[in-house]
C-alpha cells in the first residue's frame, strides 16, 4: 500500500517518545522528521513545510502551549496536535483556544495517535478547499456585480439599499429579460441582515408543473413513484435563514400560487407525502418580465398574491432608456473576458463605442455581455474595432437613422417664437430637449439628428442644465 504524502513533524525532548511516534507514523505516511530541539526544529520549518505538527508540552526550558501561540500569531496555519503526560483539563482547554487540531494524553494510544493525526490532516485539507472555493466565489460576484452609472440605476440601487435593509420584506423586481433582475436579486441578499445565509434561485418557468411542488418544498419517503428517500428538501428548506429567488414568478400554475402564497402568509409549508408542518425562515423575491396586472385581468395569476408580492417594487430600466451605461457594461465585460481568453485588449475604437451606443440591445445587459464574449474570443488586435461588430445591424435597429434631415420649403420654419420673443438660450433648451424626446435620451442619435458632434451637444446641455432624458434640472 503506498504511503500518504504529507511531512509529519514530531517534537518532543524524549527520544523515545519520538521514536515511537515516528516508528508508527513511518509506516502510513511519506516522511516523518523527528527533533528532540524545539529551537531547531522551528529553525527548519520553513524549509520543511510539514503538513502536521506533533508538538509535547513540556520541553525541557521551552514550554509546548508558548510555541504554539507564537506559531499562531506568526499566522502558521499547520495543523499542530499537543501531546502531554499530564491530564489537565485547564491545559487542554488553553491548547484548543490557542488553535491545536487536538489535545492527546501520554501514555499515548497509538490507534487513537493514528486517527487523530488523520483527522487532523483531512480537515486542514477541507479548510484548505473552502478557502480556495470561498476566494473562486468572491472573483464570481465581483463579475455578477450590479454596474451603472445612469440615473435611472443609480435610483434602483439607492431604492435596493433602503429595501435590503428589511430582514423578511418581500421584493418584486419587474424588467424585460435580460436586464439583470437575478443580480439585483443577489445584491439585495448581499446588502441584507441574511447575507451569511444561503441565496437559492429558482427559475419557475422551467419547473414542469407536475413537478413544481416536488422542487419548490420537497417531498417525503412514499409521496409517489420513486420516492425512495426519506426525506428531500425542497428549495424553501434550501434557503432557510436566506433568500429565495423565484424568478418568472408569473409562470406558477394557479395550484401553485396557492401554495406559494400559504408560505408567505404563513411562513410554513407541508412537504409532499408530509404530515408535518415545516417552518420556512426565508425571504421571498419574485421576478418577472410580464405584466403580472394584466395576468390578473385575464385571470391567469391570483391578485391576493400580486399584493403579497408587491411589497416593495424595483424595476431594471432596459439598456436602451440607459445608453450612458452601454460603454461602462461593455469595458468591464472586455476585461472580464480578456482574462479568461488570455487576450490582451484594451479597449475600443471610437466608431466600435459609436456602433455599441447606436444598437438597439433587445437583448439588454445578457446580449451585450454575448456579444462582447464573442468579440473578445476572435480579437487579434489590442482594440475592438467597429469591423469587428459588424455583425450588429445598427443601420435596422437605431431608430436615429429614421429622422430624415430636410431642407427649409419657402415660408417653412422649425421653430414658431412667440410675438413676446425669445432668447437665444431658450429656442436652443427648447430644440435640445425635443430632440432628445425624439431619441429617448440618447445622446448621440440626438447628435446625429442635430447634425452635430456629441462633444458639442454634451456641452450645451451641460452648459443649458439639461438631463438625459431631455429635462431640465431643477
Amino acid at each position: 500500500m503506498a504511503k500518504a504524502k504529507y511531512s509529519i513533524v514530531i517534537i518532543d525532548d524524549d527520544p523515545l517518545v519520538n521514536q515511537t511516534v515516528a516508528g508508527v507514523l513511518s509506516s502510513i505516511y511519506e516522511k516523518v522528521l523527528q527533533f528532540t530541539d524545539c529551537e531547531k526544529a522551528l529553525d527548519e520549518l520553513d524549509l520543511i513545510q510539514p503538513d502536521l505538527i506533533l508538538l509535547d508540552v513540556f520541553l525541557g526550558d521551552m514550554n509546548g502551549l508558548d510555541v504554539l501561540e507564537m506559531l499562531r500569531e506568526r499566522d502558521v496555519r499547520i495543523p499542530i496536535i499537543m501531546m502531554t503526560a499530564f491530564s489537565d483539563v485547564k491545559m487542554a482547554v488553553r491548547a484548543v483556544k490557542l488553535g491545536a487540531e487536538d489535545f492527546i494524553v501520554k501514555p499515548l494510544d497509538l490507534e487513537q495517535l493514528e486517527v487523530s493525526v488523520e483527522r487532523a490532516i483531512k480537515n486542514h485539507e477541507l479548510r484548505r478547499k473552502v478557502d480556495v472555493l470561498t476566494e473562486r466565489l468572491a472573483k464570481e460576484e465581483a463579475n455578477e456585480e450590479i454596474h451603472g452609472s445612469s440615473d435611472k440605476m443609480k435610483k434602483v440601487l439607492q431604492f435596493a439599499d433602503m429595501v435590503a435593509r428589511g430582514d423578511d420584506t418581500t421584493v418584486l423586481i419587474l424588467g424585460e429579460s435580460g436586464t439583470g433582475k437575478e443580480l439585483l436579486a443577489r445584491y439585495l441578499h448581499r446588502k441584507s441582515p441574511r447575507a451569511a445565509g444561503p441565496f437559492i434561485s429558482v427559475n419557475c418557468g422551467a419547473i414542469p408543473r407536475d413537478l413544481a411542488e416536488n422542487e419548490l418544498f420537497g417531498y417525503e419517503k412514499g409521496a409517489f413513484t420513486g420516492a425512495t428517500e426519506k426525506v428531500k428538501k425542497g428549495r424553501f428548506e434550501m434557503a432557510h435563514h436566506g433568500t429565495i429567488l423565484l424568478d418568472e414568478v408569473g409562470e406558477l400554475s394557479p395550484e401553485m400560487q396557492v401554495k406559494l402564497l400559504r408560505v408567505l402568509q404563513e411562513k410554513t409549508f407541508y412537504r409532499l407525502g408530509g404530515s408535518k408542518e415545516v417552518s420556512a425562515d426565508v425571504r421571498v423575491i419574485a421576478a418577472t418580465n410580464r405584466d403580472l396586472e394584466k395576468l390578473i385581468e385575464e385571470g391567469s395569476f391570483r391578485e391576493d398574491l400580486f399584493y403579497r408580492l408587491n411589497v416593495a417594487t424595483l424595476e431594471l430600466p432596459p439598456l436602451r432608456q440607459r445608453p450612458e451605461d452601454i460603454l461602462d457594461l461593455a469595458t468591464r465585460f472586455v476585461h472580464e473576458f480578456a482574462q479568461k481568453f488570455g487576450k490582451d485588449i484594451t479597449g475600443f475604437t471610437p466608431e466600435a463605442v459609436d456602433a455599441l451606443q447606436s444598437y438597439e440591445w433587445k437583448g439588454n445587459v445578457r446580449e451585450l455581455r454575448n456579444v462582447i464574449e464573442r468579440v473578445t474570443l476572435l480579437e487579434t488586435d489590442a482594440v475592438i474595432t467597429r469591423e469587428s461588430l459588424k455583425f450588429l445591424k445598427t443601420s435596422a435597429a437605431t431608430p436615429a437613422t429614421q429622422f430624415q434631415k430636410r431642407e427649409l420649403l419657402p415660408g417653412q420654419h422649425f421653430l414658431t417664437v412667440s410675438r413676446q420673443g425669445a432668447t437665444l438660450a431658450n429656442v436652443v433648451r427648447d430644440l435640445i430637449v425635443q430632440t432628445l424626446h425624439l431619441t429617448g435620451g440618447n445622446q448621440l442619435k440626438a447628435a446625429k439628428v442635430l447634425d452635430i458632434s456629441r462633444a458639442k451637444l454634451r456641452y450645451r446641455i451641460e452648459q443649458l442644465g439639461i438631463n438625459i432624458n431631455g429635462k431640465e434640472i431643477k
